[in-house]
């Protein structure tokens, strides 16, 4: 287990330096001059030439990447060109938003995904079984900005139920307060993942139970519940935890979408107005670190398959 571990580290190192190249690429690439960004539109030729100088970027594009990159081998990911202060403390304190609400939109998904899933299997054909895979179908087919418009639209807007913007109100909060900033947004991001969970975990469910350990179970007069719960998600877990790995990725990646659309102070806000306003290292910093979260909890979930079905051993 410990070779396959320190294999698998090892096996990220080029995806996260290649994720580090398509970044780093993409932004100097794009239209924009963030000296021009940071001085305003009435700045001089020579003003910007020295902005330039100062942050580097007057330097050849490898010579920048390479710095970047040797910095970031460090645990330095450079200072903000906007806000002047280091990046990954504004990362951090940015990270606790976007956890939150990426753990509650989670907990929400696995919640209505898998419960959906099995139902659906085990009542095949029935009318939950229709009602619920039409409604996976269209969760997964609506995009997240829309389904964030509708809800504050619907929730914020007309009922007055729920705040339709920030995370805590403009006075301060508590918890209860956080909780009711927080459903919406989770809500939004979690949608999409519960249906494709409930999709994904009916497909599987509905695989075991058609075995014949599941039909041999039954004959030796186990509970129904037993059945379904012990033998058939057990093993039916590893496609679940697959889905759920991956899903985990897109909800990092949508609260950008859904942080903007709520104003929800996270890392997905940050690097919007970052892009706008050009600020390099920020973006770079901000893309780099999401993406590491995301490999750490693939590598989590490959770890996961070896306690959930003993068959799987890694050499």
């Amino acid at each position: 287990m410990w070779l396959y571990l320190i294999k698998r580290f090892l096996h990220t190192i080029p995806v996260l330096i290649g994720v580090s190249v398509l970044v780093f690429g993409m932004l100097h690439l794009a239209p924009g001059d963030p000296a021009q960004v940071l001085l305003g539109p009435e700045a001089t030729a020579d003003s910007i030439a020295q902005v330039r100088e100062d942050l580097g970027l007057d330097k050849p594009l490898v010579v920048q990447y390479a710095t970047w990159m040797s910095n970031m081998a460090r645990g330095d990911f450079g200072r903000s060109i906007v806000l002047g202060r280091e990046v990954f403390p504004e990362i951090w304190a940015r990270f606790k938003a976007t956890a939150i609400l990426t753990v509650t939109s989670l907990i929400i998904a696995v919640m209505l995904g898998v419960s959906a899933g099995i139902i659906s299997a085990v009542r095949q054909y029935s009318l939950f079984d229709s009602i619920a895979m039409l409604v996976a179908l269209a969760g997964v087919s609506m995009p997240l900005f829309f389904t964030g418009i509708v809800a504050i639209l619907a929730f914020a807007m007309n009922l007055r139920w729920l705040p339709s913007a920030g995370m805590f109100s403009p006075a301060g909060g508590d918890v209860l307060d956080l909780l009711r900033h927080l459903v919406l947004p989770a809500l939004t991001l979690g949608t999409v993942s519960a249906a494709i969970l409930a999709r994904m975990t009916r497909s599987a469910m509905l695989e075991i139970i058609r075995q014949d350990y599941i039909r041999t179970a039954r004959a030796k007069g186990l509970n129904e519940r037993a059945v379904i719960y012990i033998h058939a998600l057990r093993n039916a877990s590893i496609t679940i935890v697959t889905v759920l790995g991956m899903q985990i990725g897109y909800l990092l990646g949508g609260s950008v979408i859904t942080e903007a659309v709520f104003s929800w102070p996270g890392i997905g806000q940050m690097m919007v107005r970052a892009i706008q306003a050009r600020d390099y290292p920020m973006v770079q910093g901000g893309v780099f670190f999401v993406a590491a979260m995301f490999v750490f909890i693939n590598l989590l979930v490959d770890v996961l398959y070896a306690y959930l079905d003993p068959r799987i051993r890694y050499r």
